[in-house]
């Protein structure tokens, strides 16, 4: 009886959209067992104020569904929003898992911030994960998939039919993450985007973002199939000269992300806030200085 049940489950996937950053964040569920994918710390610029508000809504429904939080995976080292990762590590006691590439990503931000302090070899995370490898909590295996050009240090996370594409892929009617970050490459997220297309057609795809062009209601599930069909910056017909030609014609227009500098120095070190001192939490911001102003 009990293989019996087992076998009946079904994973689920329930989607949290944060409007001020566009981002989505995924409760991954099979039974009792869950995993988080990308959640997001609330964070105000304007008055430099962090709250829990997005992370207590994915509490709530842990929690009022009876499952047990294995871990926290995250696609990346964001650019435009604060992971909440240490924040569900302290509440449910769980690991959060990154790309072992993160090393290269906290490196090139050590010498940008001139952060001393940080370490480069990935040990904030609880686990760093490695190309092909599968991991298994409960009844959820996770496959990961480099998928580098974002960031070199992306990984996409295959579950059952699912894959999660973090800023590599997005919707079908959308495009691509942008490749202007330190040691992002248009070339490689092409060839990422390459290995993606080769998963089955029928694979759910379930995109980090959602800017919902046109003004569309939010959408963050879509296939394979769509994708290589009607995706607009990067079709399976696409080339990859004329891809790389848009991808760093388009970025070299972007503004930066409006959340960057905050973002990125906390999220090389696993979303670890700075560390107060009588009371007070800072962040380094650096100030780029246009013509003659003194």
């Amino acid at each position: 009886m009990q293989s019996n049940r087992a076998m009946a489950e079904v994973t689920r996937i329930q989607a949290f959209y944060d409007h001020a950053t566009f981002t989505l964040t995924y409760l991954v569920s099979k039974g009792s067992d869950a995993l988080i994918i990308d959640p997001v710390l609330d964070y105000e610029p304007g008055a430099s104020r962090a709250d829990t508000t997005q992370l207590e809504r994915l509490a709530q429904a842990i929690e009022s569904e009876g499952l047990r939080l294995h871990a926290v995976f995250e696609t990346h080292a964001h650019a435009d929003h604060l992971s909440g990762g240490q924040w569900l590590k302290a509440r449910f006691g769980v690991p959060v898992v990154i790309g072992e590439r993160i090393r290269e990503v906290q490196a090139v931000f050590k010498g940008l911030f001139e952060l001393d302090g940080l370490a480069t070899d990935g040990s904030q995370f609880d686990r760093l994960i490695h190309d092909g490898e599968t991991v298994a909590f409960g009844g959820l295996e996770v496959e990961a998939l480099a998928t580098p050009g974002h960031t070199p240090a992306c990984v996409s996370y295959r579950i059952e039919d699912a894959v999660f594409t973090g800023d590599a892929l997005f919707m079908h009617d959308y495009g691509t993450g942008r490749c202007d970050f330190p040691r992002g490459s248009a070339s490689d997220l092409y060839e990422s985007v390459q290995r993606l297309y080769a998963l089955p057609d029928a694979t759910r795809v379930f995109v980090g973002h959602d800017y919902r062009p046109g003004g569309r209601e939010v959408q963050w599930e879509t296939t394979i199939e769509k994708s290589k069909r009607l995706n607009p910056q990067l079709s399976a017909n696409t080339a990859k000269d004329d891809f790389v030609a848009f991808r760093e014609q388009r970025d070299a227009q972007l503004a930066a992300p409006r959340l960057l500098y905050p973002s990125v120095q906390i999220n090389v070190d696993a979303g670890r806030l700075p560390a107060a001192k009588d009371g007070k939490r800072f962040l380094r911001l650096p100030l780029h200085v246009a013509g003659d102003a003194t």
